[in-house]
């Protein structure tokens, strides 16, 4: 089988795997990276929501071909790294607002949150209503009010 090389989480990481697996099997099913969640394999729940090079991604979507060498995969587990400190900034905001119910989402909410800030940020603004509008994640325990005030505060700490 191929081999296919890139950065997850801060460390270089070669998976062989045939190109066409999808980068949320390799990282639950090769790599033990359990953070992104399977929901609907179609990129349309988001539960799986990464970033790859700094960009939200529904890494369901995502064959491990398309990553080269270069390419840095963060999962929620590598996110407190970005900062250099045991929770990022939106994770404290998280657990502050008590946002999780069930908590199967909340990995991907996170993920995406953090990418729509740094959006919002190379937009010239802060995030705003109109901004979280566009985070599609979806919630079955539905605590959208939370999750925004979440996303709020972990803005001002980012």
């Amino acid at each position: 089988m191929p081999e296919h090389t890139f950065k997850l989480n801060g460390k270089q990481v070669t998976v062989d795997v045939p190109g066409n697996v999808r980068l949320l099997w390799v990282l639950r099913d090769i790599l033990g990276v359990n953070g992104p969640k399977y929901g609907c394999g179609l990129g349309v729940c988001q539960a799986c929501t990464s970033h790859i090079n700094g960009k939200a991604v529904n890494i369901c979507s995502v064959p491990v071909e398309q990553l080269g060498p270069d390419d840095e995969v963060v999962t929620i587990e590598g996110l407190p790294g970005t900062v250099g400190k045991d929770l990022h900034p939106m994770q404290e905001a998280w657990l502050k607002h008590d946002v999780a119910q069930c908590g199967y989402c909340q990995p991907g909410q996170i993920m995406a949150a953090v990418s729509h800030v740094r959006k919002a940020r190379d937009e010239g603004h802060e995030i705003n209503d109109d901004d979280m509008d566009n985070i599609r994640n979806i919630c079955r325990c539905g605590t959208y009010q939370r999750i925004r005030a979440a996303i709020k505060d972990g803005a001002e700490k980012m």
